[in-house]
């Protein structure tokens, strides 16, 4: 990452600006200001993650930057996070449409903007960005949404083919404790104890809202902007990372969106790509220059004669949990579909995927596999908190059915959406299916590629669930993640077949044994041969950004991955340790403490022993002003409910001058027990 200090414009940055909403509520901003008497282009950001400290260090590397080459950029708090007022009470609500719209009708209107607003974000501010964009404020003319999707139930971290994902945990974690923490007193003064107050009372349980929506019903769709595409009117630049969880989306949305889009896809994980993990990192700053140049200043930066979709097409590689970079190369493509992939089809015989394989050739093939299987699976979407990346495949395929190619004569590249159509049955009314797509090794080493879920009780789409019958034999479609992936000469392509993928995703209610009718099953891979005229796609600037804002460690943090069996018990358990430390942010002379661990378990092969766990701790301290915020979930199951337990504590630090971590105040306590119906999941 180059670091760059002097810009075409100077910038002057205004800690905090209170913007006014239609109901009088105030949102907090910080704002970035290029120093010229000139009107330009606002650029604003719009998360929960709190822009005074915990976004401080990407906020100062990315909107200096940008403000450096000519536009406002906003960083905004969104209600009842931060340092705004009200409280959060859930994702992606009307309310924060609203205040979004207003928002950008503000920016247009100050005396500094031209009247040109464009959108950015990734991951929560992703998808914003998708939805606002689909609201068409007069003034929004362009968006920027990474790491993010347009269908909030297929492809969120919550379900998965209609399976919970252990993720959905994960994230009301991530949620419980945000929602929990105070504004900052130097911002919104001595009124900051009485919101603080107000927030803990009022956010609630965000899991409880998330388990009561099992299916995709109205809760889901009504921030879905894949419930009119049309809606959208302005120019979309849709990025992600194979890495990450949400790529499938930019496939649809290349797809179905009708107006000036564009699609970048590179091997990171949930990051920005100039920051991206693993690498190659890009110059994306450099690239939303030229996209905002392009859609807010009418400038033609030739963005848009480039092809509509650039994707990282990774080469083969060892399997590892952590990469630091993926070696690949770009492609790219001209519209999507695109007419340069065509459709593959790989029969499954006995052990084997063949594309000669006789269709009348057909057995029937059992299975039931371990719990164990998915202990190495890594997470939904690699958060580069690594390694959080899947292991050696061979550890998960003792459990499943195995069907592998002949070693290639030739590379075999793909590009797209593979699918796995299964003639399938099952011993019990309600079962899941995982797939995972593996590159083998001569050494027999395999790297998962990608994979796919399927609740069957979904199999005719998760509006409507229905229980299946038992012994019947159904034809279904699992979908596994967009890939880009060169398999080498030599190599095999493995496809693995599992009846459970536990802890990326909550198992049935029962132990089921499922039954694969061969010969009448087949894999179907998006082929793209290799073509010339990628050598002749424009580079990528490398990676630069402004100075992160300075900040000194106090304490060093600690990330761990660790499988645990006891065999005496027969528990195993997967801890997972995101302990990042504690720092001072130098410029507010504020500490900031956090600390999260995961555990996620099983007895056996119980599957109603399956259990995550959660806590958090986050601490913010400055002068007299110092809190720390603990949070404690659980969640277990019967065949019939899923169990939650929860548990919030407030403090605040009492004496300055003894140890924060044995003198503090409890100001707040909550305790939740919740249990949620099973609902075909």
């Amino acid at each position: 990452m180059h670091t760059v200090e002097s810009f075409p414009y100077e910038v002057r940055v205004t800690e905090n600006v209170f913007i006014p909403m239609r109901d009088g509520a105030r949102l907090a901003a910080r704002v970035w200001r290029p120093v010229t008497e000139e009107a330009l282009p606002a650029v604003f950001e719009y998360i929960p993650y709190r822009k005074r400290d915990l976004t401080r260090a990407r906020d100062s590397m990315n909107h200096p930057y940008l403000a450096g080459h000519g536009y406002v950029t906003v960083r905004v708090d969104l209600r009842g996070s931060g340092d705004s007022d009200g409280v959060l009470l859930d994702e992606y609500l009307a309310t924060e449409h609203d205040d979004a719209c207003d928002v950008i009708a503000w920016l247009a209107a100050q005396p500094w903007c031209d009247g040109n607003v464009g959108m950015m974000g990734i991951s929560w501010g992703g998808f914003n960005s998708l939805q606002v964009a689909a609201h068409r404020p007069p003034a929004l003319k362009a968006i920027v949404s990474a790491s993010a999707t347009e269908d909030l139930y297929v492809d969120n971290m919550h379900y998965m083919g209609g399976c919970l994902l252990s993720d959905n945990l994960s994230e009301a974690t991530v949620m419980f404790a945000f929602n929990s923490l105070p504004p900052d007193p130097a911002i919104v003064g001595d009124r900051w104890r009485e919101m603080w107050y107000e927030r803990l009372e009022g956010s609630g349980l965000w899991i409880e809202k998330w388990l009561e929506h099992q299916r995709r019903d109205d809760y889901w769709k009504r921030a879905s902007v894949n419930e009119d595409y049309s809606a959208v009117q302005c120019p979309v630049l849709a990025v992600g990372g194979w890495a990450d969880g949400y790529t499938n989306a930019i496939f649809r949305l290349l797809e179905h969106l009708d107006v000036p889009r564009r699609g970048l896809i590179g091997p990171w994980g949930h990051k920005y790509p100039h920051l991206g993990v693993p690498g190659p990192a890009i110059g994306f700053l450099q690239e939303m220059v030229r996209w905002w140049d392009h859609w807010l200043k009418g400038r033609d930066t030739g963005i848009m004669d480039e092809p509509m979709l650039r994707a990282w097409m990774q080469d083969s590689i060892p399997p590892h949990p952590s990469y630091a970079d993926r070696p690949g190369r770009w492609v790219g493509e001209p519209c999507w579909p695109s007419p340069n992939v065509e459709p593959r089809r790989f029969t499954l015989g006995r052990h084997s995927l063949s594309e000669d394989l006789d269709a009348e050739e057909s057995r029937n093939l059992r299975l039931q596999s371990p719990l164990s299987v998915g202990m190495f699976a890594g997470k939904w979407a690699s958060y580069a908190a690594t390694p959080d990346l899947p292991s050696d495949q061979r550890d998960e395929d003792g459990g499943s059915l195995v069907f592998e190619t002949e070693a290639l004569d030739d590379t075999f590249e793909v590009l797209g959406l593979p699918t796995l159509e299964l003639e399938i049955s099952a011993d019990r009314p309600n079962a899941m299916v995982a797939a995972r797509l593996s590159d083998v090794a001569p050494n027999g080493e395999a790297t998962r590629v990608t994979y796919g879920l399927l609740n069957l009780t979904h199999r005719d789409g998760s509006a409507a669930p229905e229980p299946l019958e038992i012994g019947r034999v159904y034809r279904v479609r699992v979908p596994l993640n967009g890939i880009a992936h060169s398999f080498p000469p030599g190599h095999r392509i493995r496809l693995s077949v599992s009846s459970s993928y536990w802890p990326l995703a909550w198992p049935s209610p029962e132990q089921v044994v499922l039954t694969v009718t061969t010969g009448r099953s087949a894999l179907t891979l998006p082929h793209r041969p290799p073509r010339a005229d990628d050598d002749q796609l424009r580079p990528f600037d490398p990676p630069e950004a402004a100075p992160e804002a300075p900040a000194t460690h106090i304490e060093p943090g600690e990330h761990h991955w660790k499988v645990e069996r006891d065999l005496a018990s027969g528990v195993s358990t997967l801890e997972i340790e995101n302990d990042q430390g504690t720092i001072s942010l130098d410029d507010t002379d504020t500490i900031v403490r956090r600390a999260t661990t995961e555990w996620f378990s099983f007895r056996g092969n119980d599957v109603t022993s399956v259990r995550g766990e959660t806590r958090t701790l986050r601490r913010l301290e400055r002068d007299d002003w110092r809190t720390e915020v603990t949070t404690h979930t659980v969640l277990r199951c019967t065949p019939e409910e899923f169990v939650l337990d929860a548990q919030l504590d407030a403090f605040e630090l009492e004496d300055p001058q003894t140890d924060p971590r044995t003198v503090r105040k409890r100001v707040y306590s909550q305790n939740w027990q919740r249990r949620s119906p099973r609902d075909f999941v």
